[in-house]
């Protein structure tokens, strides 16, 4: 069920005299929460930043094809996901050092103190999802930061429920094991 404020949105997304306004509406209800949801996807501030711009740029451009059958939120996180996932490939393909080099730089940082600090283990949980694989880190970032439910997660990613809680189990195991150095 869509919300009475989503549907007076969609509607003035709709309404070609009242589009610009309502997307800076949905540009200013949005951009924190997919901010986030990129940031821990590509890392880096910039990087997020051009692909939060990408997003909005391709919401602009679809704005007709938005029919309403899925909540707005969950097309939004979509087209960011995409945008993210396609950044990353692209950025794979490119780098020379890439991942790795920040992995390394990331590694390097966390380990010149012995005092370990609040912001100390958001590194190390932030390295430890790193390592996970591309599906299961984008399931677990999902779930634990965004707070998604699977069934949203499922009409994001296009995945069965089944599928992305065991990508999130097999992520969680993985993550717990790196911090805890026991390797199976």
């Amino acid at each position: 069920m869509v919300a009475t404020g989503e549907k007076e949105l969609i509607l003035s997304l709709q309404n070609p005299l009242e589009r610009e306004a309502a997307f800076g509406r949905l540009v200013i209800q949005y951009q924190k929460v997919l901010y986030y949801h990129i940031r821990r996807l590509v890392l880096l501030h910039e990087d997020a930043d051009d692909v939060l711009q990408n997003t909005f740029l391709k919401v602009w451009r679809n704005l007709d094809s938005f029919r309403g059958d899925a909540a707005i939120k969950t097309w939004l996180y979509r087209i960011a996901t995409n945008e993210a996932l396609s950044f990353i490939a692209q950025k794979k393909r490119r780098a020379t050092d890439g991942i790795e080099s920040l992995e390394n730089d990331l590694g390097h940082s966390m380990n010149q103190g012995r005092d370990v600090s609040g912001e100390e283990i958001q590194h190390k949980l932030q390295r430890a999802v790193e390592t996970l694989p591309e599906r299961q880190r984008l399931v677990f970032n999902m779930r634990y930061y965004d707070d998604m439910r699977y069934e949203e997660m499922s009409d994001v990613l296009g995945v069965t429920e089944g599928a992305l809680k065991a990508s999130y189990h097999h992520a969680v195991k993985k993550i717990e094991s790196y911090l805890t150095g026991i390797h199976p």
